[in-house]
């Protein structure tokens, strides 16, 4: 047995429901009050499984910056696609199907094979940061592999989050905790991860508020099932701007939804200068300008963009996105390289090795992977971009500031978008997020 079951209904009545129930209903009384920022989504012609935010933002403090004490959601709220993360409409694990087209699962995308490359590392990291904890740290952390826990999570600062707090740990156990990232993680994946920290700690140097959630420490692990090469388990890492969704099951690893995100995206954080997002930026420009004038015009859908295009954010485990843009079907060889480039971006920012098993999988479906744009397509624009398979999903969104940067208000739905705050998402569609499928497999025929 492990720590926690599946939340109560009167558990789900956390700051949490009540945060997302005044952001659906509430308007932009309760979300200056609660957030100090809004902003919403617009791109109607997507279906999505809720609705948009509500509109509308308190203006800033002096300079531009947040108001003393305010608290920036890291994107919008109230159902939209970036989300503030689960709510009164939050999906049971039992009930999760995934993002899909239509609200209908396409089968036999997943299997229960051997990859051939270990995650002995991996486990014996997650089990050598837990062995360091104490007993009531160690229950605080700990969940049963299915339970909703897994679905609970947000990319807002201002959420309420179960788990170890990277910041109430020694630095022992810190470092344990680093240690299994680096091992999930490949190079490049845990600089970005640890990168977005400090962005966040420097956030909260530059607002003047929000100690206890704008720093490096705000940062949470949660445990599902126990560390093992043969049993199915899973942990967490989530937190302002980051939710690692980590799952294992033998050598196979499913690591999505990832969602990765910073405001700012580039700033100096103790005499360290620190740019993120460059590679998915330049990967999606390269490909956009890889394309004829005529593919361009089935791949952009307008040159203006919204404040908040993303739809298959925190809250959105049950999407249904149809597909948009053009099918890689028809690409040139080059072109195909490009995508694939794109994608694996991503997919890059999980160790190597399962790296390349997933590239292998989304090149499998390369031919019915659809390219998207929102917005300009300049080298400092901000833009929106969708790549999506049966297998993959990915946004990147280039949103309205919240809190940096900002003239004389906090952005909202009227301001500017800018690659100054830019909200990243992988999803793996029809039932793979979290592991789910394999999990189900693996009860199915191996118990």
């Amino acid at each position: 047995m492990h720590g926690h079951r599946p939340r109560t209904p009167e558990a789900d009545r956390s700051r949490r429901w009540f945060m997302n129930k005044a952001l659906l209903t509430g308007g932009v009384a309760a979300v200056a009050t609660m957030t100090g920022c809004s902003s919403n989504s617009s791109d109607t012609a997507t279906a999505s499984s809720s609705s948009g935010a509500p509109n509308g933002a308190p203006s800033g403090g002096p300079g531009g910056g947040m108001p003393t004490g305010a608290m920036p959601s890291g994107g919008p709220g109230g159902g939209g696609g970036s989300g503030m993360g689960p709510g009164q409409s939050e999906v049971k694990y039992a009930d999760f199907k995934g993002v899909t087209t239509n609200g209908k699962i396409t089968d036999g995308l997943y299997s229960i094979h051997s990859t051939d490359v270990s995650t002995d590392g991996i486990v014996k990291a997650a089990q050598a940061f837990l062995d360091g904890l104490t007993a009531k740290e160690r229950k605080s952390c700990t969940f049963d592999v299915d339970d909703n826990e897994w679905l609970a999570w947000s990319n807002v600062d201002g959420y309420q989050r179960k788990g170890v707090r990277m910041g109430d740990i020694t630095a022992t156990k810190r470092n344990l905790g680093y240690a299994l990232l680096g091992a999930a993680l490949s190079a490049d994946g845990l600089a970005q991860t640890r990168n977005i920290m400090k962005l966040n700690a420097f956030l909260g140097d530059y607002s003047g508020g929000n100690r206890d959630t704008l720093t490096e420490g705000a940062y949470f692990f949660t445990f599902m099932g126990t560390p093992s090469t043969t049993k199915p388990w899973g942990f967490q890492y989530e937190g302002h701007h980051v939710a690692i969704n980590f799952f294992v099951l033998g050598d196979q690893v499913v690591m999505t939804p990832t969602f990765m995100g910073s405001e700012p995206t580039s700033a100096t954080y103790k005499g360290e200068k620190i740019t993120l997002f460059k590679p998915e930026t330049k990967a999606g420009l390269t490909l956009l300008r890889s394309l004829t004038a005529a593919q361009r015009a089935k791949v952009i859908s307008s040159d203006k963009k919204a404040g908040d295009n993303m739809k298959a954010g925190a809250g959105q485990d049950n999407a249904k996105l149809a597909y948009q843009g053009l099918v890689a079907k028809d690409f040139t060889s080059a072109q195909k390289q490009n995508l694939l480039d794109l994608v694996r971006v991503y997919v890059g920012n999980m160790n190597d090795g399962h790296a390349e098993v997933r590239m292998t999988e989304v090149e499998d479906h390369l031919d019915a992977t659809y390219f998207y744009w929102i917005g300009a397509t300049k080298d400092s624009s901000a833009f929106y971009y969708r790549v999506h398979s049966p297998v993959v999903l990915i946004e990147y969104d280039a949103q309205s500031p919240l809190a940096y940067g900002t003239k004389g208000g906090m952005g909202g739905p009227n301001g500017t978008p800018t690659q100054q705050h830019i909200h990243t998402i992988i999803r793996t569609p029809n039932g793979g997020d979290y592991g789910v499928d394999l999990l189900k497999l693996h009860l199915d025929n191996d118990h």
